[in-house]
């Protein structure tokens, strides 16, 4: 049995891999998978490389929190493309929507990994975190494996532990519509600054060991992803079959709702430009001491299954 991991598994984030386990996509492909939630996804990507997990759907940088300099793993397939986190703050803040510079003495939730997105987006915005005392760190109680991070930042701010979040669609859905939270970034549709949709993106990730031993494990797990978004893409509401065998019920009823608006996103492509973006946002963050080429970041020996998924 193979092990394919998520860092968080109530949401929409690494949904296409999740659609590829439940959908039965992956055995189809002649795979037997097991889908396993780890957070946080710096220790997700630390079983990866332990071999704990065959199989990453996490963020696309999150190989260079265990892989130094980027050797040891590659990215197969993106899951789908951008940033993908949200900013919330508490509904009475009176923020509006892309106003960063109204971030002032505020404790913002952030998963770790994830919260290299948000630090890096708010200096690129111009924003001294310290001298606007903001504050960005775990959401309490989301300590622990069995964490799905956007639902338990989501109640954290519903009980008044942090004043913002930057989580998963499903968290800031939750806390829109349960109106504790107002929407303040999507970095994806072009919420903040210039750049900041492209500083990573969810994908799969898998050892460099697994590609040379299970080549044709990893082509079929490929395939079954690139299916996955396929389908979500014609047909959202297959996504509410998924979320009822694996997510709480009023979570199950929702994701069919965010998938549609995220599958113009599932695209499986990463480019050149996309895979530059991402090496420079990883040293900028300080995960590499220097820039590493194409090859080094993406298995580009199956690049050929993302043409099976043609944009549009």
């Amino acid at each position: 049995m193979l092990r394919i991991a998520v860092p968080d598994l109530v949401s929409p984030s690494y949904f296409p891999a999740i659609a590829a386990v439940e959908l039965g996509l992956a055995r189809d492909e002649g795979l037997d998978v097991r889908l396993d939630l780890l957070y946080p996804v710096t220790d997700a990507a630390e079983a990866l490389r332990t071999g704990e997990i065959d199989f990453l759907a996490g963020a696309a940088h999150a190989p260079m929190h265990a892989f130094p300099g980027w050797r040891g793993a590659k990215l197969v397939a993106a899951l789908s493309q951008g940033m993908y986190w949200f900013l919330v703050m508490r509904a009475d803040s009176g923020i509006a929507r892309g106003d960063l510079g109204a971030l002032h003495e505020v404790r913002i939730g952030a998963a770790p990994g994830p919260d290299l997105g948000l630090r890096q987006l708010l200096v690129a915005a111009g924003i001294d975190t310290e001298r606007s005392g903001i504050e960005v760190g775990p959401v309490p109680a989301t300590e622990g494996a069995g964490t799905s991070f956007g639902l338990a930042a989501a109640q954290a701010l519903e009980e008044g532990l942090i004043d913002g979040f930057w989580a998963n669609g499903m968290g800031a859905e939750l806390a829109v519509r349960h109106g504790t939270g107002t929407l303040v970034l999507d970095a994806r549709r072009g919420d903040g600054p210039p750049g900041a949709e492209a500083y990573t993106f969810p994908a799969l990730a898998v050892t460099d060991e697994t590609i040379d031993r299970r080549p044709d494990a990893v082509a079929a797990m490929t395939r079954a992803i690139v299916r996955a978004q396929e389908i979500l893409r014609a047909d959202p509401g297959r996504a509410t079959e998924v979320g009822e065998r694996v997510f709480p019920p009023g979570e199950a009823s929702l994701i069919a709702d965010l998938v549609r608006r995220d599958a113009p996103y599932y695209d499986p492509r990463i480019d050149a430009e996309t895979a530059r973006a991402l090496v420079d946002f990883g040293q900028r963050c300080g995960l590499l001491d220097a820039p590493v080429d194409y090859g080094a970041v993406v298995a580009t020996a199956f690049s050929d299954l993302w043409d099976t998924s043609p944009r549009g």
